[in-house]
């Protein structure tokens, strides 16, 4: 199998990475994938999942995205010099036939937990399933593995995007993840993008 994975990146050689935007929900996932597409880089995403009080500007979601863990993959050939967004969860059933740049975002876990306890209240869903501390234990957990995972692997590169500090100064966090893509997108509509009303559960 790996070598046929080998033969299979020769043939692709040519192919443009495709551009992954994960992190942890609630992470500003959205918000990057809407700063590329203002850039000018083309994003795959279907608007199944409509904009809504969690999300006002939008979700840029790809459901097919959901079905990677059962195999689903054929997509991923329309992805090729597009951005897609991969919730961290899932990166691992990414197939190693391709080769990605991940940028993945890292926001203040506390903030994490606070959105995603507002977004449960909003859906009238229960918020006292699981503790703020057991969740942000299980979280780390699994950042730790996550990292760990894409650390081994030879056909992907990443880069941590630390969202609390590029919304404190977003010029020079932009202009050092249009370095790790290396496309020429435009930086002022990027920057745009960034709505500090919608910065709603601000820690410290």
């Amino acid at each position: 199998m790996k070598f046929f994975n080998k033969i299979k990146r020769f043939l692709r050689k040519e192919s443009e990475p495709v551009i992954v935007v994960s992190g942890l929900p609630r992470s500003g996932t959205s918000m990057m994938m809407k700063m590329l597409e203002a850039g000018g880089l083309e994003v795959l995403t279907d608007h199944i999942r409509q904009p809504n009080e969690d999300n006002p500007q939008g979700y840029y979601e790809f459901e097919r995205v959901k079905k990677l863990s059962n195999g689903d993959t054929e997509w991923l050939k329309d992805a090729e010099g597009k951005a897609v967004k991969i919730i961290s969860a899932l990166l691992m059933h990414l197939p190693s036939s391709y080769t990605y740049k991940i940028l993945f975002m890292r926001r203040n876990m506390a903030e994490i937990l606070a959105s995603q306890k507002q977004m449960l209240v909003r859906r009238g869903e229960p918020t006292d399933k699981v503790g703020d501390a057991e969740m942000a234990r299980l979280f780390e957990k699994h950042l730790r593995e996550v990292q760990t995972w894409l650390d081994r692997q030879p056909h992907i590169t990443y880069m941590d995007v630390d969202y609390n500090a590029m919304l404190r100064d977003p010029h020079s966090h932009i202009t050092q993840v249009l370095a790790f893509l290396g496309r020429p997108l435009d930086l002022e509509k990027m920057i745009e993008v960034i709505d500090p009303a919608l910065y709603r559960q601000r820690k410290g």
